[in-house]
């Protein structure tokens, strides 16, 4: 068995255990921190009902919120997962086993190799009229290879839009991947990652309020020469699942706050991005800009060594003209990253607009509805400063109308 297969059969696994495991431990620690703790000890042994009432209180509120934010999750993780659809040419039928394992020949992930690096039968569609093309080049600005067209997935047989990476755990293409979560058995993508985020910050205030009682019905108990060892027993599971969802909190919002992606921060130190910018139609190549032109010529009526430009022997039509667009092949410094909007722009794109988004799981985030005219996802002050760093001229005012593109799912 490859390594990709037992990763995915443990991943079965824990994606079954860990849930059920999890919700055990919240029932137990619910039931023990209500009826043992607050109930018994403090309301009917201690008579303390100012501390009963306040730990019950807070204790069933961020629980309530908790259990909310975990169910909103793992119903989006299961029917809106952000998972791109797989290309026409995709067949289920394929016997390739690196094709159904989402690995080359050599054992690696898809992901991480270029679409020229892979052997043929397994390359990028070749076809000039390819579908979904259009969808980058009707844009201004997208993520490209070296010769100006979009990234490639040869395991899913799909163009590969912005910020979309291929995951070997469930071998599909899955828009912002962040990781996958044996929490809730699925990928945490751009339309769960928020949700994610939500669950982990009231489980980390739910076990500090388990800690809290515990230990005050502890040292109460010790007071009383009373020692409970279910007590002390929650004391641990708070303070273990406390600390690694703390955790995870932390490295959550970091992720926001810089707007990248579990995978995106791995790849950071060592990224570039290449990206195609929209430029007239007059613009030239340079030494350090190439250029290509959409639509792609069929075959044999390739241009210039400057990209695959339309035959300068077939005249364009008035309509063929409109449609025909340049654009400009740059690379970013490493580590820049093209979607950083500023932090406080950065945390509403992910988790919303207003207090009530930051903290109820109810819509979803911004960035899922991000996708424009311009780009798949707004992008910030680098896109200019990339224009400027090039000397890429503007394509002119007035020639794009904004708007959403909301994205079928």
């Amino acid at each position: 068995m490859s390594s990709v297969r037992r990763t995915r059969a443990v991943n079965r696994v824990a994606s079954t255990v860990i849930p059920a495991i999890l919700l055990g431990c919240i029932g137990f620690a619910t039931y023990v921190v209500s009826k043992r703790i607050c109930v018994d000890w403090f309301l009917n042994t201690r008579g303390q009902t100012t501390t009963a009432v306040v730990l019950l209180v807070f204790h069933f509120v961020v629980l309530a919120i908790e259990l909310a934010a975990y169910a909103r999750l793992v119903v989006t993780i299961l029917f809106d997962p952000g998972l791109l659809p797989r290309g026409e040419k995709y067949s289920e039928s394929t016997k390739e086993g690196r094709q159904l394992s989402g690995t080359g020949p050599d054992g690696n992930d898809l992901e991480g190799r270029r679409y020229d690096d892979i052997e043929a039968g397994h390359s990028r569609d070749v076809d000039p009229n390819s579908p979904g093309l259009e969808r980058f080049y009707s844009k201004d600005v997208f993520i490209c290879e070296n010769d100006g067209l979009p990234r490639w997935c040869s395991s899913c047989k799909n163009w590969k839009p912005d910020r979309t990476h291929h995951s070997s755990d469930i071998n599909r293409c899955v828009r912002k991947m962040d990781h996958f979560c044996p929490w809730v058995g699925g990928i945490i993508s751009e339309t769960s990652f928020k949700f994610f985020v939500q669950f982990v910050f009231y489980n980390t205030l739910y076990c500090i309020i388990c800690l809290v009682a515990s230990a005050l019905c502890l040292h109460d108990q010790q007071a009383t020469h009373h020692n409970d060892g279910v007590t002390i027993a929650i004391i641990a599971m708070a303070a273990f699942f406390g600390l690694f969802t703390f955790g995870m909190t932390t490295v959550s919002l970091q992720y926001i706050i810089l707007n990248l992606t579990n995978v995106e921060i791995i790849r950071q130190k060592s990224m570039v991005h290449q990206l195609a910018i929209r430029v007239p139609q007059h613009t030239e190549p340079t030494p350090y800009v190439h250029i290509v032109t959409y639509p792609l010529p069929e075959p044999g009526n390739e241009g210039p060594a400057s990209g695959p430009l339309v035959g300068h022997d077939d005249p364009l039509s008035a309509r063929d003209q409109l449609a025909t667009r340049k654009f400009a092949v740059v690379r970013t410094q490493l580590g820049e990253n093209p979607w950083d909007l500023g932090p406080y722009d950065n945390w509403k794109s992910v988790m919303g607009t207003n207090i009530l988004d930051w903290l109820l799981p109810i819509n979803m985030s911004p960035c899922v509805y991000e996708e424009n005219n311009e780009s798949f996802y707004r992008m910030g002050s680098l896109h200019g400063e990339l224009r400027a760093r090039y000397s890429l001229p503007p394509v002119g005012e007035g020639h794009r109308t904004p708007g959403f593109e909301p994205r079928g799912r």
